[in-house]
């Protein structure tokens, strides 16, 4: 496909500067490689940034993604990234009623304390060792299969052979976590903290057959080779920050505001057709890598588009005064929020609310949970409101697909959130909203964004944050060496859409630039 005289040519040209996009541009650039990279937007990072989304007010948020697990530190160290994560010093705090008195179950704080926590919730041992066993056998998994993510795609029995632990392939790979999950734990909340990650932008039942919450549990607990989910420094946007500066400082050009319309191949070279705000261009290259979504390749290649895909998540940022006083006399707010704080998700209610949605209705009892980034990294907050206290509250609500705001967006928007800051007002002893900053207009330092937001703001299909549904971890047909291979030989995938894609962790962009240089040219 020869080049015309007005068109710009590089070894490789990627669509869009999302964080996978950042890291293949790096590593192409660094191999020495001529690279463009093409972002629709004014600003590279894509849904990983920090904004700063209340008027007047000088906090920087982790807008849309909020914590780090799955960034191998491969990736990190070979493109020499000046990008940290600080360890939550709590995992998990989940407020409960019993017996008509306020209580909770606090995971953190050194396993005397976790113990004796499980022991005040249950009355018991028996649910902190099942809890022991449990996790103890889903991180030998995570130090089994966290390193291939890197590593040409293995097959299905070599991944069964490497993690070794048959009662483990079990419970993750070919049964419902439902039957691990009641395996395993007797009390209902214990259950529910378990399934969460099994639900975290997943649209699913915990006994659903697809096993598509298997797979969204799989990558919740693999991260990092132990399952920890830390807190970037500086806020998400400083890990797209670093990415783009080391893809620039190793040669490649990133260029806003170009947005690709058309990719014309041939299998062995390709055109990539591109609009700015003073008219249409054109780039050639050997390898076109797409950091978009499997359907925006189809519209890019024309190729028939992918099936449907569906968010299912309420996302809410919020800047307090201060942190909300609990009912549970037992906890401190800052350690209840310095981990994952679980909203209406215990077991039974999480089925209830999945039931309700899929029926077409907004559940009763939204599920959600809360990150509280600050406490962990108040760097993202200017001096004069880090002196005063101010703390940043991000939500992630769970079991609200797509198609509940398909007759309403902005009206059940403001249902739904309603709804889910009751369902944490009600663990409170004082009403959140008492604890809301406000901005320069004296409006409420709150912003919720549905899927059809995130459709609209960032081109996620159906609002989704993995572009599709998750994947397993190993090859099957047409998947490719890589995860990242498409029918057109020299047009890869590099977005959450590849296999092994999905959340922040660099990994499809790391395999789309593997794929190109063993290709050799």
């Amino acid at each position: 496909m020869p080049a015309n005289a007005h068109t710009r040519t590089y070894d490789a040209v990627i669509v869009g500067g999302g964080h996978n996009g950042l890291v293949a541009a790096a590593y192409l650039a660094r191999a020495g490689r001529s690279v463009l990279v093409l972002e629709r937007l004014d600003h590279t990072g894509g849904a990983a940034v920090s904004t700063r989304p209340f008027a007047g007010v000088d906090a920087r948020l982790s807008r849309y993604s909020y914590l780090v697990s799955l960034l191998p530190q491969k990736i990190v160290r070979d493109l020499a990234l000046d990008f940290r994560v600080r360890a939550r010093t709590v995992s998990s705090y989940t407020p409960a009623e019993r017996d008509g008195r306020p209580t909770g179950l606090l995971v953190g704080g050194g396993e005397q304390r976790t113990r004796d926590a499980f022991a005040r919730l249950t009355g018991g041992e028996r649910e902190y060792a099942a809890w022991q066993r449990f996790y103890g056998r889903t991180a030998r998994v995570a130090e089994r299969v966290f390193p291939t993510l890197t590593e040409p795609l293995p097959s299905r029995d070599e991944l069964r052979r490497r993690i070794d632990d048959e009662t483990a392939w079990r419970a993750l790979f070919e049964e419902p976590i439902g039957v691990a999950v009641e395996e395993n734990f007797a009390d209902d909340l214990v259950r529910g903290v378990v399934l969460t990650d099994a639900l975290i932008g997943t649209f699913a039942d915990a006994h659903d057959p697809s096993l598509v919450q298997n797979r969204c549990f799989l990558y919740h607990v693999i991260g990092g080779g132990t399952g920890a989910w830390d807190v970037p420094v500086g806020g998400m946007g400083a890990l797209t920050d670093a990415l783009a500066a080391a893809a620039r400082s190793a040669g490649a050009v990133i260029e806003t505001g170009h947005e690709a319309v058309r990719i014309a191949t041939d299998g062995d070279t390709a055109e990539v057709t591109y609009r700015t705000a003073d008219g249409e261009g054109v780039a050639a290259a050997r390898h076109v890598l797409v950091n978009a979504s499997p359907q925006e390749l189809a519209v890019l290649t024309g190729d028939p588009s992918p099936e449907p895909a569906e968010g299912a998540q309420l996302k809410v940022n919020m800047l307090l005064t201060r942190l909300p006083k609990l009912r549970d006399p037992a906890v401190d707010p800052r350690e209840a929020f310095a981990g994952t704080f679980h909203i209406a998700e215990g077991y039974r209610q999480l089925a209830t609310a999945h039931a309700q949605a899929a029926a077409g209705e907004l559940p009763t009892a939204p599920p959600s949970e809360i990150y509280c980034h600050s406490l962990t990294d108040p760097t993202i907050l200017g001096p004069d409101l880090a002196a005063r206290g101010y703390q940043t509250l991000t939500l992630f609500g769970l079991h609200a697909p797509a198609r509940l705001f398909d007759r309403d967006n902005d009206a059940v928007r403001e249902e739904l959130l309603k709804a889910t800051l009751a369902q944490l007002d009600a663990h409170l002893a004082e009403p959140l909203a008492d604890c809301l900053a406000t901005d320069a207009d004296g409006r409420p330092c709150i912003e919720a964004k549905t899927p059809l937001d995130l459709e609209r703001d960032l081109r996620l299909p159906g609002g989704n944050i993995f572009h599709r549904a998750l994947s397993w971890p190993y090859a099957q047909q047409d998947t490719g060496r890589w995860g990242v291979e498409t029918r057109h030989p020299n047009v890869l995938l590099c977005g959450a859409g590849a296999v092994r894609g999905g959340g922040v962790s660099g990994v499809p962009g790391h395999n789309a630039a593997m794929a190109v240089l063993e290709a050799g040219a």
